[in-house]
């Protein structure tokens, strides 16, 4: 005979979750605060993108009209040109050298506690600020990475007032920025990997590369996934690192223009709130369907 489970309570039987009312009130002041800080401003974004008007409290129903002047509009067009650039370069170009970095220390270097403290700074430190740094290093005149440059007989390159150079300069700031946040998350990935693993593979006599190819970069799928995905949603709004590298500016002759930097000229400068919503609407919509591809792309891989 085999033995039975013993039988769980009957008032545990029937228990549900989500038709508790005692669980209901425990997260009634996270639900209160996430309506109203998160949920309504976004559905007060889509009622204001199908509104038109010259002062917030004048607003009048005019349907499509602001998306389809939004959607002709060459400066849109620009915007979001720039930000999709911004996006594939800075995410998978940051994500390798994070995971470069990461690697290297947790498995050469010994004080890595120091390390990791020296990379997770700059992550601590104001976008402004570490702008404010960035405009002198870039400095066509008395930058140091021109004078860098120098020594390899390259240069000087204008990186901050080329409108040609706008945007890759935008993205080496992009890349150095992220990197602090995705190493500190790497190496907690790299720490829950079993080391029995490597000691297996070193039996075998696999080399390092194989190992990596074969137990790190496997094991890691899941927070390179998470990463990818976080870094791609902060890539499609950038708007700090532009305003902090060109000084308030997107860049010279609006260069650098993405699509955050847009609805804000649009909305603040312009005041044309109902176009700002619209464009912030379709910034919304294409995050969104980035995201779901992303992730549809990274589940086949991982399989």
């Amino acid at each position: 005979m085999t033995k039975q489970e013993p039988s769980k309570p009957k008032r545990w039987q029937n228990y549900s979750a989500e038709n508790s009312p005692q669980a209901w009130l425990y997260l009634l002041p996270a639900l209160i605060i996430i309506g109203v800080f998160n949920v309504f401003p976004l559905i007060r974004t889509f009622i204001m993108s199908m509104q038109t008007g010259k002062t917030l409290n004048s607003m009048h129903f005019g349907g499509f009209k602001n998306f389809e002047i939004i959607l002709r509009d060459p400066k849109f067009h620009i915007a979001i040109f720039n930000t999709v650039t911004y996006a594939i370069v800075v995410v998978p170009v940051g994500l390798i050298i994070s995971m470069l970095i990461a690697t290297t220390i947790y498995t050469k270097i010994k004080n890595k506690t120091v390390f990791e403290t020296i990379f997770f700074i700059p992550y601590l430190t104001s976008v402004i600020a570490i702008g404010i740094v960035f405009r002198y290093l870039f400095n066509g005149d008395y930058g140091f990475i021109n004078y860098f440059l120098s020594w390899f007989g390259i240069g000087p390159i204008n990186f901050l007032d080329d409108p040609n150079m706008s945007i890759t300069t935008l993205i080496i700031f992009g890349i150095w920025s992220g990197l602090a946040f995705n190493i500190i998350i790497l190496l907690s990935g790299l720490r829950n990997i079993n080391e029995n693993y490597y000691k297996v593979a070193d039996m075998f006599g696999a080399t390092k590369m194989e190992q990596f190819k074969r137990i790190t970069l496997p094991q890691m799928i899941p927070i390179i996934t998470f990463l990818s995905m976080v870094n791609f949603i902060n890539a499609f709004k950038v708007y700090a690192q532009v305003y902090s590298l060109f000084g308030g500016k997107a860049g010279i002759a609006n260069s650098a223009t993405t699509g955050v930097f847009y609805i804000f000229n649009k909305f603040y400068v312009d005041f044309k709130y109902g176009q700002g919503m619209a464009a912030a609407v379709i910034l919304f919509l294409l995050i969104l369907t980035f995201t779901f591809i992303q992730n549809f792309v990274l589940k086949r891989i991982s399989r």
